[in-house]
């Protein structure tokens, strides 16, 4: 069985997972394909030689032309969706910028749909994911172990002004996985980029130390900084399973995890979904011009709503309303608030607390007629229950081929119906 350490203990971003694809083995022109067959506008990507405190390391240097552009979640998935991949490359990356996109929306309390990227969504940074995703799918492991990710400290200045360390998008990333300040001796600096932990919590079956494996080759990847006593590098160890539980996934005994022989904790298991905490925000309304209630309703989403409906009611004395409903993860309520005082004529709001039970999801692509359309899937104890198309790529596909959307919805949920899920090399999330 084919696995992959990352050791994360010097941090992790974009560039230095590429570089130590590279410096692994992985022909650069695999990867630089995969970024040509996304990026709009011209990528060019160098691998060299450097050394990064006593290390001896692999630098990819992304370059390219100046881009005001500041592309939106809605925008990148358009740019994967519509690009001439590997559906697999296609997939792992939409499923790292979806992470990103949920986690940027919480932290700034907007919804995922109008995040606007910024330095994640610059040029470089698509390379970087799509990089990084055509590498590892290169390698095909049948696990992804990784450390626990050393985050650094101190403050950064990003897009948003200066932020503590971890940033607050990498922190809320990291929730739930093993991360730390760092070693005594690591320089008070930003050591794990938002891009770095939505590539790791995407790619990682396990976390833990290096498992016991027969390692067949090894790749350090190196930052863009080189601090003084100390090696800014990314290392990969690529090899096979060795001991108990080292049948491959073709045949053979199945027998002990090898990962717990070595007194590693297993990974969290996500098909079975479990409880959030959010929060259910409403005000009855019985004086608001009915035709504002649609941009209310949006204006609630854009501050960071999960979701937002109205229900007709009845109010005292006969009078016809509304209540204005708004599911919101506590970090957002403030926001959320405020949307409901200013474009509303509400002057006050009650909330509760209630549990939400949200299936695991995934995204793969599909082709109608050439187009492709974006696939939401979502899991049930291993078993897809759900699939549903993405509705403006459905919108989008109907008026290009001057067919009814109800035919290209049906189309692409019959052909997404059709495809394999889980593909070989891919754990049961369909990661590889």
């Amino acid at each position: 069985m084919s696995v992959v350490w990352v050791d994360a203990s010097s941090g992790a971003s974009g560039d230095m997972l590429l570089g130590a694809l590279v410096d692994a083995g992985v022909p650069l022109s695999a990867i630089a394909s995969a970024v040509d067959a996304v990026a709009p506008e011209p990528v060019d990507l160098a691998a060299s030689p450097v050394t990064r405190g006593a290390l001896a390391a692999t630098r990819c240097h992304v370059s390219i032309a100046d881009s005001v552009h500041h592309r939106t979640w809605t925008d990148v998935r358009a740019l994967l969706t519509g690009a001439a991949l590997d559906d697999a490359v296609r997939d792992l990356a939409l499923r790292v910028f979806e992470r990103l996109a949920e986690a940027e929306g919480a932290v700034h309390g907007i919804s995922p749909e109008s995040v606007h990227f910024h330095e994640v969504g610059a040029l470089d940074a698509i390379a970087d994911v799509v990089g990084v995703c055509a590498g590892f799918v290169h390698l095909r492991p049948d696990e992804v172990v990784v450390s626990p990710v050393a985050v650094g400290s101190g403050s950064v200045r990003a897009a948003h002004g200066t932020l503590p360390v971890p940033p607050p998008a990498v922190a809320r990333l990291l929730t739930g996985v093993p991360s730390y300040a760092g070693s005594p001796g690591h320089p008070a600096m930003e050591m794990c980029t938002p891009t770095g932990a939505a590539l790791l919590t995407t790619l990682a079956t396990k976390w833990g130390a290096q498992p016991p494996m027969t390692t067949t080759a090894i790749g350090v990847g190196a930052g863009g900084r080189d601090p003084e006593g100390w090696s800014n590098t990314l290392r990969i160890l690529v090899g096979e399973v060795v001991g108990a539980g080292a049948e491959s996934r073709h045949g053979g005994e199945v027998r002990a995890d090898p990962a717990a022989e070595a007194g590693i904790s297993p990974p969290r298991r996500e098909n079975a979904p479990a409880p959030e905490t959010e929060l259910v925000i409403e005000a009855n309304i019985d004086d608001l011009e009915p035709r504002l209630i649609p941009g209310a309703l949006d204006a609630l989403l854009a501050a960071g709503a999960q979701d937002a409906w109205v229900t007709p009611i009845l109010m005292k004395k006969g009078r016809p309303a509304y209540t204005l409903h708004a599911l919101t993860r506590p970090d957002a309520a403030e926001a959320v608030r405020r949307a409901f005082f200013r474009e509303t004529s509400t002057i006050g709001v009650r909330e509760h607390e209630v549990a939400k039970h949200a299936l695991p999801r995934e995204m793969l692509t599909v082709s109608v007629d050439g187009h492709p359309i974006a696939v939401k899937a979502a899991r049930l104890d291993d078993e897809v229950v759900n699939l549903q198309p993405e509705w403006d790529d459905v919108a989008r596909v109907a008026a290009a081929l001057d067919r009814p959307a109800i035919e290209v919805l049906a189309e692409a949920k019959a052909a997404a119906l059709a495809r394999p899920l889980v593909e070989p090399g891919c754990d049961d999330e369909g990661r590889t």
